[in-house]
């Protein structure tokens, strides 16, 4: 299978967070039969019934090419053109797992070694393969993590904090709303106060930003709502403390807010030979806490396209994509 037919082979496999088992047996298959090739090594690692890691070396792996399953709903299949590969996954980030892996063939038709590939669930959510990986390190000395970046070496990443805001009111006929509590309106003040709080800026990362993700709440036009929820995304550019008690201040006594995540934001480190770039969005480094090694940023595609119906990988990019995982792994070798 060529790099193109994996990559669609990929994005066909629905692997939306919690349903990756289909895509992990696929591709733990078709590395199994890689590494009884060329002398290697897989594992599939659980995370929890029916979602597990993908993990496979050859040699004792010092560095590791990793990236994850999971892709943010809705499924859509692929197709293509004479220019790219369309559909979900097709940057975030099928098309890269099948770049990595032909990177991985070619280096061992070379004879390298001591290198491994490693695919994780959950990545879209909560990070729970990486943060599970990060508990079962096997001595890697650098990770190359795979997110569009349009195969350039990012610089760093911003962090997310992830809150679920909740407000209870008291219901009531709607004709006579001085008898009930507005659940809706305590949570409209508060987001409104957090729209409003200045976000922080750094020289690098740039300025943080936030997201109101998803609103619900009420139960008909008729009736005052007694309760109504909200999800809120940060992204950080620095230490998440100030942004917390933001949020602690517009939330007291008016709603509940419930951090239920918090990833930091990251300055990366870079290798010679290689364009850089600075990148919005969140990834599993932070998530890997070190335990593979010092991590590298770097994939084909761009994330202005990934999580819309638009989503799709330059062809071209992917070709490259797989000389430069090669070339890095060859000089992250050559450090040791």
């Amino acid at each position: 299978m060529n790099l193109f037919e994996l990559t669609r082979t990929l994005i066909d496999l629905e692997s939306i967070t919690g349903n990756e088992r289909q895509v992990g047996i696929f591709l733990h298959d078709l590395l199994a039969s890689l590494a009884a090739k060329h002398g290697g090594r897989t594992e599939c690692v659980e995370i929890e019934p029916d979602r597990f890691n993908v993990f496979a070396c050859w040699g004792e792996p010092v560095v590791t090419m990793s990236t994850h399953m999971d892709t943010v709903p809705p499924h859509v299949p692929s197709r293509e053109d004479g220019e790219s590969i369309w559909g979900r996954g097709a940057c975030d980030t099928k098309g890269i797992i099948a770049s990595m892996i032909t990177a991985a063939e070619r280096l061992l038709a070379d004879g390298a070694c001591n290198f491994g590939l490693l695919f994780v669930v959950g990545e879209e959510r909560n990070s729970a393969g990486a943060m599970a990986a990060a508990r079962m390190p096997r001595g890697s000395r650098y990770l190359i993590n795979g997110e569009p970046t349009g195969n350039k070496l990012a610089l760093g990443s911003k962090g997310a904090l992830r809150y679920e805001i909740s407000a209870q009111g008291r219901m009531a006929h709607s004709a006579y709303p001085e008898l009930g509590e507005s659940a809706i309106e305590k949570l409209l003040d508060v987001l409104q106060q957090l729209r409003e709080m200045p976000m922080p800026v750094d020289p690098v990362l740039g300025r943080g930003t936030m997201n109101i993700g998803t609103i619900a709440g009420g139960r008909a036009p008729n009736v005052i709502p007694d309760s109504a929820k909200a999800e809120v995304m940060i992204r950080l550019v620095s230490d998440p403390g100030p942004t917390r008690e933001a949020v602690k201040e517009a939330a007291d006594g008016r709603v509940e807010a419930r951090e239920v995540l918090c990833i930091p934001a990251l300055q990366l480190g870079s290798l010679d030979g290689y364009e850089t770039t600075v990148v919005s969005y969140t990834t599993d480094i932070p998530a890997f806490e070190g335990a593979w090694g010092t991590p590298f940023l770097i994939g084909p595609g761009t994330i202005h396209v990934a999580h819309t119906l638009d989503e799709r990988v330059p062809k071209a990019e992917l070709v490259e994509a797989v000389e430069i995982y090669q070339q890095m792994v060859r000089q992250l070798l050559a450090k040791e």
